[in-house]
This record gives C-alpha cells, structure tokens and sequence, in this order.
C-alpha cells in the first residue's frame, strides 16, 4: 500500500510539471521575445490575419529550440543523462539544470530589472549571482525580454510606418481622400518586405539578440 501511496504522489506530481511546461516555456525560455517579435512584424505589415498564429506560435517554438539547443543540450549531459542513469536524484537533477537555464537568464537580464524585483521582495542587494533567487531572476528576465522584444518591433516598425506616411500624404496631394491609405500601402509593405528578404533579416538578427 504504502509504495502505491508513493506511486500516486509521484504520478501526481509528473502531471502537475507536465501542466507547468507551457509556463516554463514562456517564463524561462526566448520564446516569449520571439512570438512579440513576430507579432509586430504582422502588425506592421498590416495583415492581422496572416500568418495564422498556430504559424506564429509554430515559428517561434522551433526558432526557440534553436536558440536554446546549448543550454538543452547542457542540461541534458548534466542532469538528464546521470538521472536516467540513476547516477544522482532527482534533486540534485533538478538542482544541475538550474544552473544553465540560470546562466542563460542571467545573460539576458538587465541588473536594473533584478534590482528592482530585489527591491519588491524586500531582499538584500546581492553581492553575486548565487545571491540572487531564481524567483527573482524568472519576473526580471521576463520584464527585460519584453523590454528588448519592444525595443526590436520599434525598428521593424519604422520602414512600414514611413511607406503608410508617403502613401497617405500621396493621396492627400491627389485629393483622393475617401480611399483609406491601407488599401494602398499593404501591397507596397508586403512587396518592400519580399524584395529585403525580411524573414531572413529578422529571423537572424532574433537569434543574434540572444547572443
């Protein structure tokens, strides 16, 4: 009975990691900078519809295994492979893979943002990394990931902004004031963004901002 009771408990448990992975993947992962992005990209083209998000969302779960492949592929030769082994528990498995997705967090936080979670949780400023908790380091990482997502989609943002602006004040100068500029400037965003390759553009310098 008792190693049924242990059974269920460990059973329960796997479920509820399983329900906390799509928070995990937003939380601790670029793949929140990465679906922002992309969703600016489809605002500023002026096509709310297109790409679908299931493409979006798909786009930005492979872009993000690429990303993170280093840090999978750390956690997986230190934590995993021992674990299956059972070289080591499954604390010290869990203690091992912190320890990557920790550095990898820290590598794309502001020191602003943990300073100020630091702050809100009326903590010690820390002296080190070690000093610092991982319920901190998650909330800071996600405020700098939207902050650097943002500061990304202004850029993209600017080429179609000016494409909407020369073709509004065109049809103004035309007198042609009833046709909403949008009719007009899309086909011009869409052919401005084929021509610059800009798939290839943004899909690079996403994968470089992690760098």
């Amino acid at each position: 009975m008792t190693g049924d009771g242990g059974n269920a408990v460990e059973l329960l448990i796997l479920l509820g990691g399983i329900a906390l992975i799509p928070a995990m993947l937003f939380c601790v992962t670029g793949f929140t900078r990465i679906l922002v992005v992309l969703g600016f990209i489809r605002t500023g083209l002026g096509t709310p519809t297109a790409p679908p998000n299931q493409v979006l969302v798909g786009i930005a779960l492979f872009l993000t295994i690429f990303v993170m492949a280093p840090t999978f592929k750390e956690i997986k030769t230190t934590a995993v492979d021992p674990l299956i082994d059972k070289k080591i528990t499954q604390q010290q498995a869990l203690q091992r893979a912190e320890k990557p997705m920790r550095e990898f967090m820290f590598a794309q936080t502001r020191d602003r943002d943990i300073a100020l979670f630091m702050k809100l949780g009326k903590l010690e400023p820390p002296k080190t990394r070690k000093d610092v908790p991982t319920y901190v380091l998650i909330p800071a990482f996600i405020i700098s990931e939207l902050k650097t997502a943002f500061q990304i989609g202004f850029l993209i943002f600017l080429p179609f902004l000016v494409i909407d602006l020369v073709i509004a004040s065109t049809l103004m100068s035309m007198g042609m004031v009833m046709l909403p500029p949008v009719f007009i400037s899309l086909p011009f965003k869409i052919l401005l963004f084929v021509l610059v390759d800009g798939w290839n553009l943004v899909t690079q310098a996403l994968v470089e901002s992690f760098g």
